[in-house]
């Protein structure tokens, strides 16, 4: 059943780069458009932030990419806009043919989608997402892909690397006004998977079933003193009105001469009235140093659990410098650092939504097999080196986890194989001939696909994880994951690896394709 067309052009079925649709013109002039093909989603390099790098990435945006897919058609709309278009020569660009076409059949509802589930830790090389299909669908398909799993897997890792390096203290987000446009939602999404607890997101936190979360701003505090009033009449103002969410920012003065000494006195007010405030934010100055000092005057007030929200331009690296700078000053005060930091929030905007400094996963989507003649013939894309030439034909991907149940390695192997029946597995380094592993069986734990159907030939077979499954599943993940493999700086590199079947049809193909030596040369220059 046919889904109704809807959305704008701009978010539409036209939502693709331009040359998607002239290449599907294409296909369909030469009568390829419906010959059953296989693209590979996956990603070549780890994101690099300059001073800090990461070893690993968490999975996200399947679930935008499904939904979208799934509610979107070529309307009369899109294909009249597509009509109007002209070739350099005045005719039309587009055919009536192949709009037609466009209309009844150019939708994805005969695509079949594997994919590695969100929230899942993924590695370099790995298919992520694997469409199976028509040629033409299957093509069009790219740049949404990319676009909405690409984005969505970089904040996810960035919010991954913030949660871990917050020693897993809550994590907000809160960086829409800085996003990009509507990114702001799918960027929210990916965060809250990767790591972040809450968002300030209203409409993509309703929409996921969590509730959005946020503090109050420096203009309430200056607009009262801008009409005669002081600091601390704002924040009463502010606790009469949320006497059981009472969160005070208190750095728009003076944050210890103050701001904190105000709100130590709003908190004492509304304890009397039966009531327990949440606690502080700070959000300029040397959030180390403050917090420590806040810290003392809210445990002198008798308010030992009062939480501490720290915000601006936060990063993983900032945190673990701010964590760093506590446990060495707290004791200054007479204070327990451990104490300190289980109080800390972190509110994390701009460096997590745009991810920063590695704002664009490397993303691509390469055909890797097409049906000819009743069987999958694999297919292959050179390029200037074997690192960045694309593993052929229809594959699958396992995890495989040592005795102490940690993720060890992930496997690339051809459709049909089966790693669990060896007594050995050989693991092949994915470009280097001479670099190879002998596992024993009895050194495996678990071997574990990573590939789970979500989609055969347009009909749901499996839905999406909802947003505490991805969570779960990215938790468990990183806990497998070896310790290196997390570090902020300089981390270990985990093991992608192929069998010695899908080895060896990668080097027969490279032979295969690659044009002889002397290709193209005149009989006067081999002379």
């Amino acid at each position: 059943m046919r889904k109704k067309a809807g959305g704008t052009p701009a978010f539409g079925a036209l939502f693709t780069d331009f040359y998607q649709l002239t290449m599907a013109q294409l296909y369909f002039k030469v009568g390829l458009h419906g010959r059953p093909v296989q693209f590979d989603h996956f990603f070549r390099e780890y994101p690099d932030y300059g001073s800090h790098q990461a070893g690993y990435c968490v999975n996200a945006g399947l679930g935008t990419l499904l939904e979208w897919a799934r509610s979107v058609r070529f309307c009369r709309k899109d294909v009249k806009i597509l009509g109007a278009l002209p070739s350099r020569g005045g005719k039309p660009l587009f055919a009536r043919d192949f709009l037609r076409w466009l209309l009844a059949d150019g939708d994805f509802s005969s695509l079949s989608i594997r994919a590695v589930p969100e929230g899942r830790v993924i590695h370099p090389q790995v298919p992520i997402t694997v469409v199976r299909g028509p040629l033409a669908p299957a093509q069009i398909l790219e740049s949404a892909l990319l676009n909405k799993i690409n984005y969505q897997v970089a904040v996810a890792t960035r919010a991954a690397r913030i949660k871990f390096s917050a020693r897993n203290r809550p994590v907000l987000e809160f960086g829409m006004r800085r996003a990009h446009g509507a990114a702001a939602d799918e960027g929210a999404r990916a965060a809250l998977i990767g790591g972040a607890d809450f968002t300030s997101n209203t409409g993509i936190s309703c929409r996921l079933g969590i509730p959005p979360k946020g503090t109050q701003a420096h203009s309430l505090i200056q607009l009262f003193i801008s009409l005669g009033g002081e600091e601390i009449d704002a924040f009463r103002a502010y606790a009469d009105l949320y006497p059981d969410d009472c969160l005070l920012l208190v750095d728009t003065v003076d944050t210890l001469g103050s701001g904190v000494p105000n709100a130590v006195r709003v908190f004492e007010e509304l304890r009397k009235k039966g009531r327990r405030p949440l606690g502080i934010r700070l959000d300029s100055g040397d959030l180390a140093h403050l917090t420590v000092r806040s810290a003392a005057m809210l445990d002198q007030a008798g308010f030992p659990d009062a939480a501490i929200v720290l915000s601006n331009q936060l990063d993983e690296m900032l945190i673990w410098q701010i964590i760093t700078q506590i446990v060495s000053e707290a004791p200054v005060y007479g204070l327990d650092p451990d104490r300190v930091i289980e109080r800390l929030i972190f509110g994390v905007g701009t460096r997590l939504i745009t991810s920063e400094s590695a704002s664009s996963l490397g993303g691509v989507y390469k055909l890797t097999a097409v049906r000819h003649q009743g069987e999958w013939r694999p297919t292959i894309k050179l390029s200037d080196s074997i690192d960045k030439t694309p593993n052929p034909g229809n594959k699958n991907v396992w995890r495989l986890y040592d005795r102490r149940g940690k993720a060890m390695a992930d496997l690339l192997g051809l459709e049909g194989e089966d790693p669990g029946v060896h007594s050995r597995l050989i693991l092949r380094h994915p470009s280097d001939a001479d670099t190879y592993r002998v596992v024993r069986r009895e050194e495996i734990s678990r071997i574990e696909p990573l590939l789970q159907e979500y989609v055969r030939e347009g009909k749901e077979v499996f839905p999406p994880p909802a947003l505490e499954e991805t969570r779960e599943a990215r938790r468990a993940d990183l806990d497998r994951l070896d310790d290196g493999v997390k570090r902020l700086v300089n981390p270990h590199i985990y093991h992608v690896s192929m069998t010695s079947r899908l080895w060896d049809l990668k080097q027969e193909l490279i032979a295969r394709t690659r044009p002889p030596l002397n290709a193209g040369v005149n009989r006067e220059e081999k002379l």
